[in-house]
C-alpha cells in the first residue's frame, strides 16, 4: 500500500469513526483535525494526480503531456549541458585514452631494413651518390645497417614511452564536430518518444517522493485543525 493511499485512508477512518462515535473528551478537536488531515491529504492526492494525468474539465490538468516538447527539450540540455561539456570530454578523455604505448606493440609493425633502404636510396640520390660510388656504392653503406637498425629502435622507443596519447588524441578530435553528432543522436532518439514515454519517465523518477506531499498534507492538515478546533 503506497503512502499516499495509506494518509488518506487513515485520516477518512479516524473523521468518520470520531463524527459518528458518541460524545466524548476532545471529539471537537479530533474530528476538526481528521477532517482538515483529509483535507490537506486528499487535495495533494488529486494535484499529483491532475500532474501526470489529463481529467476533463479541469484547466492544466495532465501539464507532463501537454508540455512534453519542453520536457524533452529540459532533457536534452541536461544531457548536452552537463555531460556533454569540453571540460568532462577533455576529463573523460585523459582518464580513458591509454597514456603510453607498449614500445615492442610498435617495434613489431615496423620494418627497420625497409627504413635503412630508404635511407641509402636517399645518400644514392643526394648530393653524396657520385662519392659514394667512388667507394663502391650502397655496398659501402652495409656495415652500417645494424649499428643503424639499433639506434633507430632505441630512438623509436623513447620517442613512444614519452608521448602522451591520449593529448595527442585529445588534439587531434574536433571537440564541436564531437558534440554536434551527440547532440544529433540525442535528438534523434529524444524525437522517438512519445507524450506517454515522457510522461512515464517523469513519473518514475518523482512520483514515489511526491507521495511525501500527501503524507506531509495530511500532518499539517491534522495541526491546523486542532489548532482551530481549540481557538473555537
Amino acid at each position: 500500500m503506497n503512502k499516499s493511499l495509506l494518509t488518506n485512508l487513515i485520516a477518512g477512518i479516524v473523521f468518520l469513526v470520531s463524527y459518528f462515535y458518541p460524545s466524548f473528551f476532545g471529539k471537537t478537536a479530533i474530528v476538526h483535525a481528521s477532517l482538515f488531515a483529509l483535507s490537506g491529504a486528499l487535495t495533494n492526492w488529486v494535484a499529483i494526480h491532475m500532474l501526470f494525468e489529463k481529467i476533463p474539465g479541469f484547466y492544466g490538468s495532465g501539464i507532463i503531456t501537454l508540455r512534453f516538447k519542453q520536457f524533452k527539450e529540459g532533457i536534452r540540455s541536461l544531457i548536452m549541458e552537463n555531460f556533454f561539456t569540453e571540460e568532462n570530454f577533455a576529463k573523460v578523455t585523459q582518464e580513458t585514452l591509454p597514456h603510453t604505448i607498449k614500445p615492442e606493440l610498435v617495434m613489431d609493425q615496423i620494418d627497420f631494413d625497409k627504413v635503412f633502404a630508404g635511407l641509402v636510396s636517399t645518400v644514392k640520390k643526394s648530393t653524396f651518390g657520385g662519392m659514394l660510388d667512388m667507394f663502391g656504392g650502397k655496398n659501402a653503406l652495409e656495415p652500417l645497417r645494424e649499428p643503424f637498425k639499433a639506434e633507430m629502435e632505441k630512438q623509436v622507443t623513447d620517442i613512444i614511452t614519452n608521448i602522451d596519447i591520449a593529448s595527442v588524441l585529445q588534439k587531434e578530435t574536433d571537440f564541436d564536430s564531437f558534440r554536434s553528432k551527440i547532440d544529433t543522436m540525442v535528438n534523434a532518439r529524444l524525437n522517438e518518444l512519445s507524450p506517454q514515454h515522457v510522461k512515464k519517465i517523469v513519473e518514475e523518477m518523482i512520483r514515489s517522493h511526491l507521495g511525501w506531499l500527501v503524507v506531509w498534507g495530511g500532518v499539517f492538515g491534522a495541526l491546523i485543525g486542532f489548532f482551530s478546533a481549540l481557538l473555537l
